[in-house]
C-alpha cells in the first residue's frame, strides 16, 4: 500500500473506530510512509465521531455508529480533513460484548473515499476481539490496495 501510494503520488488518511489505531500503526511501520500518510483519527465514541470527524449526530442515531452510512461519512470526512487522495475508515463491533441480533459482534464496515467515489464493504468476522481488530485492519488495507490498483 505504501509503495503504491508513493509510486502514484497519493496521500492517505484514516478514521478508525474498532481498530483503535491499528491501521495507522501498520501503515507507519513501513519505511517511507511519512511521504504518503497524512494522519489519522481514532474516533471511538459517537461523540468523537460527531465532534472530531464532523458526522451528524442525528444520522448516527438514525443509522447507528456501526453502519454503512457512518463508514461512508467517516471516509469522506477524513479525506477532506487531511487533504488526502484517499480516506479510509473502519467502524464495527469488536466484541466480545456489544452486539445485537441485527448487529452482531464482529460486524464491521470499511469505507474508502477517493476523488472518484466512496465505497463501503461489510464484513462479519466473529466473536474474538483481537482477531476482529486484525482482520478488520487487513480487510481495510486490502480494500485500499485494490482501490490504488483500480485507479
Amino acid at each position: 500500500v505504501v509503495e503504491n501510494c508513493i509510486k502514484r503520488r497519493k496521500k492517505l488518511a484514516v478514521a478508525e473506530s474498532c481498530t483503535g489505531g491499528l491501521i495507522g500503526d501498520r501503515i507507519t511501520n513501513v519505511s517511507g510512509s511519512s511521504r504518503v500518510f497524512n494522519g489519522g483519527i481514532i474516533a471511538y465514541s459517537n461523540d468523537s465521531k460527531a465532534k472530531i470527524l464532523g458526522l451528524d449526530e442525528e444520522r448516527i442515531n438514525q443509522f447507528g455508529a456501526v453502519s454503512k452510512d457512518t463508514a461512508k461519512k467517516m471516509a469522506e470526512n477524513i479525506k477532506t480533513m487531511f487533504n488526502s487522495s484517499y480516506g479510509l475508515s473502519v467502524t464495527g463491533i469488536a466484541g466480545p460484548e456489544g452486539g445485537t441480533k441485527e448487529k452482531p459482534v464482529g460486524l464491521v464496515y470499511v469505507g474508502l473515499a477517493s476523488d472518484k467515489r466512496t465505497k463501503v464493504e461489510k464484513f462479519n468476522f466473529g466473536k474474538d476481539r483481537t482477531l476482529n481488530k486484525i482482520k478488520t485492519s487487513q480487510a481495510a488495507l486490502n480494500i485500499l490496495r485494490k482501490g490504488l490498483l483500480n485507479e
